[in-house]
């Protein structure tokens, strides 16, 4: 972001698409870029890509919708720059061990963390594991959390072996339930407040 504040994008994206990559980071509009043609594969180009989809069973990313508060205090760490720095390192994030290192690296930094840190680093673990079953988006609100999976009933994950270890979750969790709403299926549990306890609730079924 710094290069690109000095020197620009260059003339290959232009005066406008380079001021927006500089104002929202380059990694972050790569990211968008990706998702948005993935968005066309699956849509408009749907049949010249159908032998990429037919292997397809891999959720890009998982979003996570919560009212917990989730986040870098400011009276933690003040400057803006440095949490969105923070932010950006943390999304970049693949593995458990690189977590770790981070959560020190905090604690090294700015001193013991807050919950709302806690709840922040727990969220990434989440979303990560949402990922690798197969939900689109995951909720947690008013001690609710709902997970959901993809609204194409014709993809191909609905007959993966992932989906079948759901199942087979569903089988011996008598409280969890399956659901269906606006053409999506969801699994439904109650009694669930805080994110690490939406990791613990959700480990079982990879294992």
């Amino acid at each position: 972001m710094r290069d690109l504040e000095i020197r620009g994008a260059g003339d290959l994206l232009g005066a406008e698409q380079s001021g927006f990559i500089n104002d929202i980071g380059f990694e972050t509009f790569q990211k968008i870029l990706a998702e948005s043609i993935e968005e066309l594969k699956e849509s408009e180009f749907k049949e010249l890509y159908a032998d990429d989809l037919k292997n397809k069973d891999q959720i890009s990313d998982t979003i996570l919708d919560t009212d917990l508060e989730i986040l870098i205090p400011d009276n933690y760490v003040n400057k803006v720059d440095e949490r969105l720095k923070l932010y950006q390192e943390l999304d970049s994030l693949e593995t458990e061990l690189e977590l770790e290192a981070f959560a020190k690296q905090l604690k090294d930094r700015f001193g013991p963390y807050p919950n709302e840190v806690d709840e922040l680093l727990d969220s990434v673990r989440l979303r990560r594991l949402g990922q690798r079953i197969g939900f689109e988006k995951i909720v947690l609100k008013q001690s609710r959390l709902l997970c959901y999976f993809t609204s194409d009933q014709d993809s191909p994950y609905f007959q993966s072996e992932k989906f079948n270890k759901v199942l087979a979750f569903l089988g011996a969790q008598k409280q969890v339930q399956m659901k269906e709403r606006n053409n999506k299926l969801y699994l439904s549990f109650q009694g669930v407040e805080k994110v690490h306890e939406a990791f613990s609730a959700l480990r079982p079924i990879l294992e």
